[in-house]
């Protein structure tokens, strides 16, 4: 008797938006060639890892006993009151400088992740076809977010200072001409050392995109996505009130952090603060997908942030940090020494650094750089991936480089590999 053949599977239509993922193709390459020197995985340092100041957090936590099987049950499904409180006071600290302005505990939810409260927030806020409008370049995992739910990313012309104002406005009113105004639900912004070019928007520039959205949400909320993952990772600059401190009605920032990068990323602890509008859809949503984010990981930063570890911390990562950026620089001053057609900016903070080529040399995944630098040893994330399909042309001759992961001898041979493997495409 003949086996029965299993059945075609046909996935659903956002299981195949998901599939494709450039970061998959480059993990997938990276676990492939163990011996490669990664200039392109935005992991943290393994040895800055908060190894004591955990386990000091944990055995508080764990030797009271009704703290400890409280830490073990299920949580509010918002999230731990204690670590929203500490979180709110933290943020009015840096951002209010004392003023009368308070954040209210209920209006931040916890996520394990920022990743997962900028998907909930676009299921929430976002039909298929709808726009949301990201500088270009932007991350590129949450273009593959928005891709996955079905929506358009229209990039915005950026600089050496993040998404520039003016040309908001102008696609903006394009976008009104064409009678798609209405499909334009949000504005994706990372204000402090952007993934990917390492930038960060001052001051006068936040006020006027924040004034732009706030204007062009008359008919419906034009809501402003501030991901400030990297906003701890500051080394010798000066800090920026957030865009939530600009938005004088609260209706229109949603504030995003994580303890990811600033601590510990396998803890997995998220949050943002959201407009009262959005808050219980997001919630709504959030609790028919995991009831309450793991209680055990929130009980924990709470008690890092009591016990003030959690600053003590942050102190010696940005030491860890601004060194191998120092390192990172230096390799690129030193390797590409007199090409003046290869441009990069220095960063103030955060674990990137964005190149760009001459315009003939594409970086990009099908190009002969990429596959050149990996035979001399070392890979990149290639720039055309962090480019929104609509809009700003997608610029082939950029890459972006990581120095979270590479001690600074490791990054000097790397930088070499990719100058070695730019001479010979050159």
């Amino acid at each position: 008797m003949q086996e029965p053949t299993e059945p075609e599977f046909q996935p659903s239509q956002r299981a195949q938006q998901a599939a494709g993922q450039p970061i998959a193709a480059l993990m997938d390459q990276a676990l492939a060639r163990p011996d490669l020197i990664s200039l392109a995985a935005g992991f943290v340092d393994q040895a800055s890892l908060p190894v004591e100041p955990t386990r000091t957090a944990v055995d508080a936590l764990m030797t009271d006993h009704g703290s400890a099987l409280a830490a073990l049950q299920y949580g509010p499904s918002d999230g731990d009151r204690q670590l929203r409180t500490m979180l709110c006071e933290r943020l009015e600290q840096t951002d209010f400088d004392g003023r009368t302005k308070t954040i209210s505990p209920d209006r931040m939810l916890i996520t394990p992740g920022s990743n997962q409260l900028l998907y909930l927030i676009g299921d929430t806020i976002l039909d298929p076809g709808d726009i949301v409008l990201c500088a270009a370049p932007t991350y590129f995992v949450f273009l593959s977010i928005l891709k996955n739910l079905g929506a358009r990313a229209i990039g915005i012309d950026s600089d050496g200072e993040g998404m520039i104002p003016d040309a908001l406005l102008a696609v903006l009113r394009e976008l009104q001409n064409s009678g798609e105004i209405e499909r334009v639900k949000a504005i994706y912004l990372t204000p402090y050392f952007d993934n990917p070019r390492g930038v960060t928007m001052p001051l006068q520039r936040r006020e006027a995109i924040v004034t732009i959205a706030q204007e062009w949400s008359r008919k419906r909320p034009l809501y402003v996505l501030a991901d400030n993952a990297y906003r701890e990772l500051r080394y010798d600059s000066d800090n920026v009130p957030s865009l939530l401190a600009l938005d004088h009605n609260q209706h229109t920032v949603v504030e995003i952090g994580t303890f990811s990068k600033s601590f510990s990323p396998g803890l997995r602890v998220g949050w943002g603060v959201l407009p009262s509008a959005l808050l219980q859809p997001v919630q709504s949503q959030k609790g028919n997908l995991d009831f309450g984010s793991p209680y055990f990981s929130q009980r924990i930063m709470a008690k890092i942030l009591e016990l003030e570890l959690y600053d003590r911390h942050i102190a010696t990562i940005r030491e860890c940090y601004q060194t191998k950026r120092n390192a990172m620089c230096a390799a690129l001053e030193d390797v590409f020494r007199g090409a003046s057609e290869i441009r990069w900016q220095r960063p103030h903070g955060g674990l990137y650094v964005w190149i760009e080529l001459p315009e003939h040399l594409s970086a990009g995944p099908t190009g002969r750089l990429l596959k050149t630098t990996l035979d001399e040893g070392t890979f990149y994330v290639p720039g055309e991936y962090c480019f929104p399909s609509e809009g700003t042309s997608p610029r082939k001759n950029t890459l972006r480089l990581s120095f979270g992961v590479q001690p600074p001898e490791q990054l000097y041979r790397g930088v070499a590999a990719l100058g070695r493997a730019v001479d010979k495409c050159l």
